[in-house]
């Protein structure tokens, strides 16, 4: 007697067509919730890293009397280039390098801009036009800390900035000592940037470049030198 007429017979070992449905759809339903709870797992350890790295950001603060080789400052706004002239006149570093400028931007004019003497920028500032990005200012950094054998150096940057800028500095140059000194632009220390969607962009932004950069950190893999020669060297391959 066939499965069909045992099901019709109602005879022990007959297949019912809703039991083989139930058995075809049994490893499709583990498997949909087991994405699910991956998925739920991800979202949940991403947004508490995104959290622990917004806590890291509004919590840095600039040493009060820092002392050091030298200084360097990430470009990406004046107010930057600023608190890195002041360090320099008050003797917190011996050497300033502005690293990523444009090379439309003339040294004469970030002295003007900056209103400092010639002679400030004639003995001790260094302008780096190769970087194109925070990796690029990490290898122009590492450069020029080589040419001149600096062991401790100031590192100025926006604080949302702060976290990646350091990974790759000391990605590109472990030996030296890399000592933050954060510019703050926006008051994380509340809540009220949560609110705020041009900032929470931003941090949004930053915390999945900074996490990007911790994997290919921690995988040892260096996609580019983000300098402006090797770039134009690649183009003209």
């Amino acid at each position: 007697m066939s499965g069909f007429e045992r099901a019709k017979a109602g005879l022990p070992g007959s297949l019912r067509p809703e039991t083989e449905g139930r058995r075809r759809k049994g490893p499709v339903r583990i498997a949909v919730r087991v994405l699910l709870a991956i998925l739920i797992l991800g979202a949940a350890i991403g947004l508490a890293g995104f959290l622990y790295f917004a806590e890291t950001v509004a919590t840095l603060e600039a040493p009060r009397d820092p002392k050091a080789d030298a200084i360097v400052v990430l470009t990406g706004g004046y107010q930057r280039i600023d608190h890195a002239i002041g360090l320099l006149k008050r003797g917190a570093g011996e050497r300033l390098l502005i690293s990523g400028v444009n090379p439309t931007t003339s040294g004469n004019q970030l002295r003007k801009l900056t209103q400092s003497s010639s002679s400030l920028f004639e003995c001790c500032v260094d302008i780096g036009y190769d970087a194109v990005d925070t990796i690029g200012n990490a290898n122009e950094t590492a450069r020029w800390i080589s040419d001149h054998r600096f062991r401790r150096v100031l590192v100025v940057t926006n604080n949302y900035h702060m976290p990646r800028s350091l990974l790759e500095l000391e990605v590109s140059d472990p030996q030296t000592e890399f000592i933050a000194y954060p510019v703050v632009n926006t008051d994380l220390r509340n809540g009220n940037w949560l609110r705020q969607p041009g900032v929470l962009k931003v941090m949004l932004s930053e915390y999945l470049k900074y996490t990007l950069a911790r994997v290919r950190a921690m995988a040892g893999a260096r996609s580019w030198s983000g300098l402006r020669g090797d770039l134009a060297g690649m183009s003209g391959d």
